[in-house]
Protein backbone atom coordinates (compact mmCIF):
# COMPACT_ATOMS: atom_id res chain seq x y z
CA UNK A 1 0.00 0.00 0.00
CA UNK A 2 1.35 3.13 -0.98
CA UNK A 3 -0.51 6.08 0.82
CA UNK A 4 0.84 9.69 -0.94
CA UNK A 5 -0.66 11.45 2.16
CA UNK A 6 -3.22 11.71 4.68
CA UNK A 7 -5.40 14.89 6.14
CA UNK A 8 -7.35 15.69 8.74
CA UNK A 9 -9.69 18.50 8.79
CA UNK A 10 -11.82 19.76 12.15
CA UNK A 11 -14.77 22.56 12.05
CA UNK A 12 -16.53 23.47 15.04
CA UNK A 13 -20.03 25.06 14.11
CA UNK A 14 -21.75 27.52 16.94
CA UNK A 15 -24.42 28.93 14.58
CA UNK A 16 -26.46 27.37 11.91
CA UNK A 17 -27.12 28.53 8.34
CA UNK A 18 -29.41 31.46 9.69
CA UNK A 19 -26.52 33.07 12.09
CA UNK A 20 -28.59 31.85 15.00
CA UNK A 21 -26.63 30.34 17.76
CA UNK A 22 -26.31 26.68 18.63
CA UNK A 23 -24.47 24.89 21.02
CA UNK A 24 -20.87 23.68 19.67
CA UNK A 25 -20.83 20.94 17.27
CA UNK A 26 -17.52 19.41 15.99
CA UNK A 27 -16.83 17.57 12.91
CA UNK A 28 -13.74 15.88 11.59
CA UNK A 29 -12.68 14.19 8.85
CA UNK A 30 -10.05 12.21 7.27
CA UNK A 31 -8.58 11.69 4.12
CA UNK A 32 -5.98 9.50 2.40
CA UNK A 33 -4.46 9.72 -1.38
CA UNK A 34 -3.52 6.10 -1.97
CA UNK A 35 -2.38 4.54 -4.98
CA UNK A 36 -4.53 1.97 -6.45
CA UNK A 37 -2.64 -1.10 -7.42
CA UNK A 38 -5.33 -2.04 -9.86
CA UNK A 39 -5.57 1.47 -12.16
CA UNK A 40 -6.04 0.07 -15.60
CA UNK A 41 -6.09 -3.17 -15.03
CA UNK A 42 -8.91 -5.86 -15.21
CA UNK A 43 -9.06 -7.35 -11.91
CA UNK A 44 -10.96 -9.10 -10.22
CA UNK A 45 -9.36 -10.58 -7.16
CA UNK A 46 -9.75 -7.08 -4.99
CA UNK A 47 -8.70 -8.54 -1.78
CA UNK A 48 -5.82 -5.96 -1.37
CA UNK A 49 -7.88 -2.69 -1.63
CA UNK A 50 -9.89 -5.13 1.60
CA UNK A 51 -6.60 -4.87 3.74
CA UNK A 52 -5.78 -1.11 2.76
CA UNK A 53 -9.23 -0.34 3.89
CA UNK A 54 -8.39 -2.36 7.19
CA UNK A 55 -5.00 -0.61 8.12
CA UNK A 56 -6.25 2.89 6.88
CA UNK A 57 -9.46 2.54 8.89
CA UNK A 58 -7.99 1.88 12.13
CA UNK A 59 -5.08 4.72 12.14
CA UNK A 60 -7.29 6.94 10.45
CA UNK A 61 -10.11 6.53 12.96
CA UNK A 62 -8.06 6.64 15.83
CA UNK A 63 -6.24 9.72 15.01
CA UNK A 64 -10.29 11.85 14.51
CA UNK A 65 -11.46 10.28 18.16
CA UNK A 66 -8.84 12.69 19.54
CA UNK A 67 -9.94 15.71 17.61
CA UNK A 68 -13.05 15.52 19.09
CA UNK A 69 -14.09 17.24 22.13
CA UNK A 70 -16.48 14.13 23.16
CA UNK A 71 -17.71 10.80 21.94
CA UNK A 72 -19.05 10.66 18.32
CA UNK A 73 -22.67 10.82 17.54
CA UNK A 74 -22.40 10.21 13.72
CA UNK A 75 -20.21 8.77 11.51
CA UNK A 76 -19.89 8.52 7.24
CA UNK A 77 -17.34 7.02 4.87
CA UNK A 78 -16.46 7.77 1.65
CA UNK A 79 -14.23 7.24 -1.72
CA UNK A 80 -12.96 9.25 -4.66
CA UNK A 81 -11.50 7.09 -6.87
CA UNK A 82 -9.22 8.56 -10.35
CA UNK A 83 -10.78 7.62 -13.84
CA UNK A 84 -8.34 4.48 -14.35
CA UNK A 85 -10.41 2.80 -11.84
CA UNK A 86 -13.34 1.27 -11.42
CA UNK A 87 -16.60 1.55 -9.29
CA UNK A 88 -15.64 -1.42 -7.99
CA UNK A 89 -12.07 -0.17 -6.84
CA UNK A 90 -13.82 2.17 -4.35
CA UNK A 91 -16.13 -0.33 -3.04
CA UNK A 92 -14.08 -2.42 -2.00
CA UNK A 93 -11.91 -0.14 -0.02
CA UNK A 94 -15.63 1.09 1.74
CA UNK A 95 -16.96 -2.87 2.41
CA UNK A 96 -15.87 -5.29 4.07
CA UNK A 97 -13.52 -4.08 6.24
CA UNK A 98 -13.43 -0.59 6.81
CA UNK A 99 -16.07 -0.32 8.91
CA UNK A 100 -15.22 -2.87 11.99
CA UNK A 101 -11.86 -0.40 12.99
CA UNK A 102 -14.03 2.48 12.47
CA UNK A 103 -16.62 1.34 14.92
CA UNK A 104 -13.79 -0.01 17.22
CA UNK A 105 -12.14 3.44 17.39
CA UNK A 106 -15.19 5.27 18.57
CA UNK A 107 -16.82 2.55 21.15
CA UNK A 108 -19.19 1.06 19.23
CA UNK A 109 -22.24 1.77 16.52
CA UNK A 110 -25.13 -0.24 15.30
CA UNK A 111 -26.56 1.57 12.61
CA UNK A 112 -25.10 1.01 9.15
CA UNK A 113 -22.20 3.33 7.90
CA UNK A 114 -23.39 5.50 5.53
CA UNK A 115 -21.15 5.31 2.28
CA UNK A 116 -20.62 6.47 -1.41
CA UNK A 117 -17.99 6.27 -3.91
CA UNK A 118 -17.99 7.78 -7.51
CA UNK A 119 -15.03 8.15 -10.21
CA UNK A 120 -13.60 11.44 -10.47
CA UNK A 121 -10.56 13.44 -12.39
CA UNK A 122 -7.88 15.52 -10.06
CA UNK A 123 -9.76 18.45 -7.80
CA UNK A 124 -12.66 16.45 -7.87
CA UNK A 125 -15.63 16.21 -4.95
CA UNK A 126 -17.84 14.04 -3.22
CA UNK A 127 -20.44 14.23 -0.58
CA UNK A 128 -19.68 12.44 2.88
CA UNK A 129 -22.92 10.83 3.33
CA UNK A 130 -23.38 11.06 8.10
CA UNK A 131 -25.60 9.10 9.78
CA UNK A 132 -26.38 8.67 13.88
CA UNK A 133 -24.48 5.75 14.98
CA UNK A 134 -27.30 4.01 16.87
Amino acid sequence: MIVRKTIFIRETLTADEMGRKSDPATRVAAMAVVRNPFAGQDQTDLSDLFDVAAKLGTSLSRELVLMLPRAAVSYGKAALVGVAGTMEHGAAVLHPKLGAPMRASIGGGKALIPANHKIGSVGDRIDLPLGHKG
